[in-house]
């Protein structure tokens, strides 16, 4: 529904996304094992983020960040403070936002062209329309020739790229990424984030993208969110003025892009702190919600 913009105190029309407050607490068991304590993951949370700007965001493990992206997918319900996308609070999982993770999280009973398609099939989309916008993203992806091979014929980096194109297909507003290239080694790593930059040049579409390596999120981002630890807060958020397009090889050799590593690097020691107990993981798409993708898939498959 609408977000109330007297209530919240805010509404503009710049801003894509709109995070206000932001809290999330939960229960763990305490370390004897004999109960439960709460546990406040993310407190006081506020950022806005424009259409079409790529922020990356940082911080020590267990401070929130994947939490932070749950919450935005709509898998996860905040404790309390208000999210919006073009207005409209999120309330839940939607098609306007795609997320890739770092698992890849393909369905490995479908080829590449059938989980690219997975999305356009689920907004009902025609066999010849639905061939069309995938044919158009594994090109966008540099798999064209790969489109009949199933995942476990693919390497890690073209899995990641399924993925990529699987959640750009259907057209979302707001790309979720959650360390979509820590599975894979560093030239491939490089490889992959060369082109992400070469995709958002092309799509421009509103990216947020939680990542552990500090030149990797100021690679890509117009903007880099350092967050303390737990629990998580915004403890800076460092403007990334290197001009575009980038690439691996003109940065590595960039006294500005080494400056703004220094920015931030000195940002996230002086966030110190404790990481979040080992009791709690930090949440991921739910056995539940894995099962529903499922039967939706299944349902789509005998339909069609």
């Amino acid at each position: 529904m609408p977000v109330d913009a007297e209530r919240t105190g805010y509404l503009d029309e710049d801003y894509k996304i709109v995070l206000r407050d932001l809290r999330q607490e939960y229960r763990v068991r305490t370390r004897d094992g004999e109960g439960w304590e709460p546990f406040l993951a993310i407190e006081s949370f506020s950022l806005d983020v424009k259409g079409g700007e790529f922020v990356s965001i940082v911080g020590p493990s267990g401070c929130g960040k994947s939490t932070l992206l749950d919450i935005l997918a709509g898998l996860s319900r905040a404790t309390s403070g208000s999210i919006a996308i073009d207005g409209k609070e999120v309330t839940g999982p939607a098609l306007d936002r795609g997320i890739v993770m770092q698992g890849y999280a393909l369905f490995p009973w479908r080829t590449v062209r059938k989980n690219v398609e997975f999305g356009l099939e689920m907004k009902g989309l025609p066999p010849a329309e639905r061939l069309e916008i995938s044919s158009r993203y594994i090109e966008l992806v540099n798999l064209t020739g790969f489109e009949d091979r199933y995942p476990h014929e693919l390497s890690g980096g073209m899995k990641q790229r399924v993925a990529i194109a699987r959640a750009l297909a259907y057209d979302p507003e707001v790309l979720l990424m959650d360390e979509p290239f820590a599975a894979v080694d560093a030239q491939t790593r490089e490889t992959l984030q060369d082109e992400l930059m070469r995709i958002w040049e092309k799509t421009r579409k509103t990216i947020v993208f939680v990542t552990h390596s500090i030149d990797e999120a100021i690679l890509l981002a117009d903007r880099v969110v350092v967050m303390s630890p737990n629990p998580g807060r915004i403890r800076e958020v460092v403007e990334i003025e290197l001009p575009r397009p980038r690439t691996n090889r003109e940065m590595r050799v960039s006294r500005d892009f080494a400056a703004v590593r220094q920015t931030v690097w000195e940002n996230l020691q002086e966030t110190g702190g404790r990481s979040a107990p080992e009791a709690f993981p930090e949440p991921r798409i739910s056995p539940g919600f894995a099962g529903k993708l499922a039967v939706a898939d299944a349902r789509l498959a005998a339909s069609s």
